[in-house]
């Protein structure tokens, strides 16, 4: 099944899959506190995701993506 190009999808390498998470993160070496990149994630690349940020002490939130609100100015 091929995905709509319009529905988002998971970030995992090689995953096709319709995101349905946000995961929002940086890097403090490389960014300033306030400034959120993201990554989307499907149900299955969820944890594998966020344990790979986590470690680093990169993540900063995990949220539904249809609850995700870009902040302002991204």
């Amino acid at each position: 099944m091929v995905p709509d190009p319009e529905t988002p999808i998971c970030s995992a390498k090689g995953c096709r899959a319709a995101a349905v998470w946000v995961l929002a993160w940086n890097n403090p070496k490389l960014h300033t506190p306030e400034r959120r990149k993201t990554w989307l994630a499907c149900e299955e690349h969820r944890e594998h995701l966020s344990q790979f940020l986590g470690v680093r002490g990169f993540l900063k939130d995990v949220v539904p993506f249809d609850d995700w609100k870009a902040p302002e100015g991204a």
